[in-house]
């Protein structure tokens, strides 16, 4: 068969493989010549390797022989060193077996030294007791007698020495705290210096003639019943030329009665119906008046802030007096006294002049309710908002209850001031017989008291003592006991001075 186009066919598929086997070829050839050559770089790189190795072994070797060199000369210099401090530690017990021995002969020489002192102690035990015996017979007296009288000699030496130490440690105190404690006082009122209280509230109405007085009856006595109805008050017309009496129990209610009997006697119209609007005006009036005088106090004595219910209470003091001192302007005088303390000595000065302008509030209702007037007041002013520390100041200036701070302390002492300075207060003749007997019966009533007497006006008390009962000591105890039962039981303005007196007299006559 004739095929024409094959040839073309055989000639590409023979050419192919012939270039294929070619390629082939070519290939390997290629891959003989790489692998040789990673061959021999194999070899040079293990012919490295083995030189290294070879370096490496003979470094090791050196090394090894270094060490085994330096550990051969530190074997045999610790030999040198343990070789030396065993000769020491020979050399040291050497030493001590010396010393042991001298230790030994020194307690052999101290027991001889002590056999010997032992028998020197028993010779001047033995010599002691023989002198004691010789001297009792002697002196008649035993060993016990003799020092229990010396005893008895040292114990009143001492005694008096004692009184003589406490004598100079009290004058002391007392020349200190006398100067500062007068000077402190003397400051403050001489800051304060307000006057002598010489005001009385009094119930007297004057009236122009006595036949006014029969005007006031009126007919069947209706005008005064009317008066006394209104005002509350008990009108006493008796024998006193140009004058009545009003008597109240309370001074505000007896003032408004002595105003609008004041005014009645000024307008003469004097009927039931005139008395009472007389009244009504003169009430508003002293109302008006009294909230006016708890302002100006509070004002004076630099205390803002007071509710309008606590200027109400203050300023009815106005018509309280005790023992004749107005006992508004006694609040004014202590708030002053407390503020100028408090600031000497470092305390609140507001709390001090508050509690001092409100410590005697209670005084305007006391006769309203029942308790004393320190606890009142401080009720009343607690309702009101004032501060609890002002508050227990008050409550307790007359110790009802405990004192918390030196507030209340300065307002205690703030109102002892006012009431105890000249001229402050008046106190009746029976009051004071009462107070000075009571302070005679105080003195007497310890053990060793002879007599005694008080003296300028109760300021002082002098204690005779029986000396054979009393000695020097126990007079000195005795003045600060009965100092302490004067303070515990009795009630007195400013301080009394105890003195006890003991003396000796002796008397003989001549013939």
């Amino acid at each position: 068969m004739n095929a024409p186009w094959l040839l073309p066919v055989v000639g590409s598929l023979a050419a192919l493989a012939i270039g294929l086997t070619v390629g082939y070829l070519f290939r390997q050839l290629q891959l003989r010549r790489e692998l040789k050559g990673r061959q021999a770089e194999a070899d040079r790189i293990l012919e490295e390797a083995k030189g290294k190795a070879r370096e490496l072994e003979l470094g090791g070797r050196d090394e090894a022989l270094k060490l085994r060199d330096e550990a051969e000369a530190e074997v045999s210099r610790r030999r040198t060193d343990l070789t030396k401090e065993e000769e020491r530690l020979q050399k040291r017990r050497a030493d001590l077996d010396g010393r042991l021995d001298n230790l030994e002969k020194r307690d052999q020489t101290l027991n001889k030294r002590q056999s010997a002192l032992d028998k020197r102690s028993n010779e001047l035990e033995t010599k002691y007791a023989e002198t004691v015996a010789e001297l009792e017979k002697v002196s008649g007296m035993t060993r016990d007698d003799a020092k229990g009288q010396l005893l008895k000699e040292v114990e009143r030496e001492a005694r008096g020495d004692m009184v003589k130490v406490i004598h100079q440690i009290e004058e002391e105190a007392r020349v200190e705290g006398d100067r500062r404690a007068r000077g402190l006082i003397a400051d403050a009122i001489q800051r304060v210096a307000s006057d002598h209280v010489a005001e009385i509230t009094t119930s007297n109405v004057p009236l122009p003639s006595d036949d006014m007085k029969g005007r006031i009856i009126g007919r069947n006595g209706r005008n005064i019943r009317a008066f006394e109805q209104a005002a509350g008050v008990d009108v006493i017309v008796d024998d006193t030329p140009e004058a009545v009496t009003i008597s109240s129990f309370d001074s505000v209610r007896r003032e408004v009665a002595r105003r609008s009997m004041e005014r009645l006697v000024l307008d003469g119209r004097i009927h039931p119906a005139n008395i009472e609007k007389i009244v009504i005006q003169t009430r508003e009036e002293v109302d008006r008046l009294i909230a006016d005088e708890g302002e100006r106090a509070a004002y004076e004595a630099g205390v803002p802030g007071l509710r309008q219910e606590i200027t109400k209470k203050l300023g009815r003091l106005k018509f309280r007096t005790s023992y004749g001192q107005n006992q508004l302007a006694h609040a004014i005088e202590v708030a002053q006294l407390a503020a100028v303390i408090a600031s000497e000595l470092g305390a609140d000065v507001g709390v001090s002049k508050m509690g001092g302008l409100l410590h005697d509030l209670g005084k305007a209702m006391d006769h309203e309710v029942e308790g004393t007037h320190a606890l009142l007041g401080a009720e009343f002013c607690r309702r009101h908002g004032v501060p609890e520390i002002v508050v227990n100041a008050i409550a307790s200036h007359h110790h009802e209850v405990e004192q918390e701070s030196v507030e209340a302390i300065i307002v205690e002492s703030a109102d002892a001031i006012s009431g105890a300075r000249p001229g402050a207060r008046r106190e009746s003749l029976e009051d004071y017989l009462k107070r000075v007997r009571a302070l005679e019966e105080v003195a007497n009533s310890f053990e060793g008291v002879a007599e005694s007497y008080a003296l300028q006006a109760g300021r002082e008390i002098r204690v005779i003592v029986k000396p054979e009962d009393i000695d020097d000591l126990e007079a000195t105890r005795l003045a600060r006991t009965v100092a302490k039962k004067i303070e515990e039981g009795m009630n007195y303005p400013g301080q009394i001075k105890v003195t006890v007196i003991r003396e000796t007299r002796s008397v003989d006559y001549a013939k």
